[in-house]
């Protein structure tokens, strides 16, 4: 990675979006959908006409039942360590503590299965007062399901809610204060949906003037919010208002991540023009840093502690940097086979997950990336949540349902 002050990048060979239209069934079903560009995605639409355009779901890979494999099942090397301003990658030396901690899990196991009946492209897991929901995205709606510990398992949700008319939901946002949920997608509107009172209830939209919605950031006092825009953009929305108050200009390709630091200072953003972007929200400038990367930026997260941001990738690569300037080394995690399409840190920033394209959903130490647990899941996955106890993570997955873990300590 290559840190400017700004800048521009040259257009990648092909365009890569985290994109997922249709039940890709099949590899000719796939190509299908992306050279007619029917159905549902709008950005597809409007990139049909690129030779080289492709998804990320296109590979065909092997079909898979869901699986879990011990901590650092094969002794191939994984997580290597880039210092100075050197690339040479030398295998990480794991400190003897890195995976020993009252706040670093053992493993995980899988406790329910939420068949959604359509591909889930979005999940959240809510705040557990008083019970405990999990909200699935899919086409045109949201379904909640209760997994408080004395509930029953149901194999249907106790809610499903309509929104985004027949386009696929590419987010499910609890907002901080855990009393609203906000969604968005493959539309020019953005929904947000009260959470107190039962079944939620749809308090107000904003409409945007882009075309889609890939990702979303909340300031911690609820009050704004940053929307990664398909045109690049990011739109700062004044919740309380349902208005538009600034547009940062942003990635020249579409920007596809995001998230904030916990005191609501640090903006960073992830796009497909292979950069991550920092903004910072406290200069009326909003003074930007760029980092440069080999690879289209699928996910990201910031560390809530010690400044690391990681980073994961259309080639398959993970990457934490700091942004510490006295703090040299970065690190780079190669388990995945296939794109990182999301990646959440545990509230305390002593672990992270990651999902993909290949099916897996990984846990890791931060930042050397010790290999804690690795699931094998039946379809590409291409969300996931941690609760915020750190108790549960949340997964959906391309083959129409998602999967509940309890986390062990």
């Amino acid at each position: 990675v290559s840190t400017q002050s700004t800048g521009t990048i040259g257009t990648p060979p092909y365009l890569v979006t985290p994109q997922f239209v249709g039940d890709f069934s099949s590899l000719a079903a796939q190509t299908g959908i992306v050279q007619s560009g029917l159905s549902g995605g709008l950005v597809q639409n409007s990139l049909a006409g690129l030779s080289n355009f492709k998804t990320p779901f296109q590979d065909n890979l092997p079909n898979r039942s869901s699986t879990s494999l011990p901590s650092n099942a094969s002794s191939k090397t994984y997580s290597y360590c880039i210092s100075g301003n050197s690339n040479d990658h030398a295998p990480t030396q794991f400190p003897v503590d890195c995976a020993i901690g009252p706040k670093i899990p053992k493993s995980a196991k899988v406790v329910q299965t939420l068949h959604h009946g359509e591909v889930v492209c979005a999940v959240a897991i809510g705040h557990s007062w008083p019970n405990r929901y999990v909200y699935t995205g899919g086409r045109g709606c949201v379904k909640v399901w209760d997994i408080s510990p004395n509930t029953q398992p149901s194999k249907d949700p106790v809610y499903s809610i309509e929104c985004l008319k027949d386009n696929y939901i590419r987010v499910c946002k609890i907002l901080p204060d855990g009393r609203s949920l906000l969604v968005c997608g493959e539309a020019p509107t953005l929904s947000i949906w009260d959470l107190t009172q039962g079944k939620p209830r749809i308090t107000g939209e904003i409409k945007s003037a882009a075309p889609a919605c890939y990702a979303v950031a909340i300031s911690p006092d609820n009050k704004t919010c940053f929307s990664c825009c398909s045109d690049g953009n990011i739109a700062v929305w004044d919740l309380h208002n349902r208005e538009l108050i600034n547009q940062f200009q942003g990635h020249n390709d579409g920007a596809s991540c995001t998230d904030i630091s916990t005191d609501g200072t640090k903006l960073w953003t992830g796009g497909l023009d292979n950069t991550v972007r920092s903004w910072d929200l406290r200069e009326p400038t909003q003074k930007l840093e760029t980092y440069d990367f080999s690879s289209q930026i699928f996910s990201l997260g910031y560390c809530p502690k010690d400044d690391w941001v990681a980073v994961g990738m259309e080639s398959n690569s993970i990457e934490l940097f700091n942004v510490n300037s006295t703090v040299t080394e970065r690190y780079q995690l190669q388990k995945h086979e296939s794109s990182v399409l999301s990646l959440k840190f545990s509230s305390g920033g002593d672990w992270f997950v990651t999902t993909g394209k290949d099916n897996q959903m990984n846990i890791w130490t931060t930042p050397h990336g010790y290999s804690i647990y690795q699931a094998v899941e039946a379809g590409s996955v291409l969300g996931c949540d941690i609760s915020d106890d750190d108790r549960y993570i949340i997964t959906g997955s391309g083959d129409k349902k998602a999967t509940l873990y309890e986390v062990m300590y």
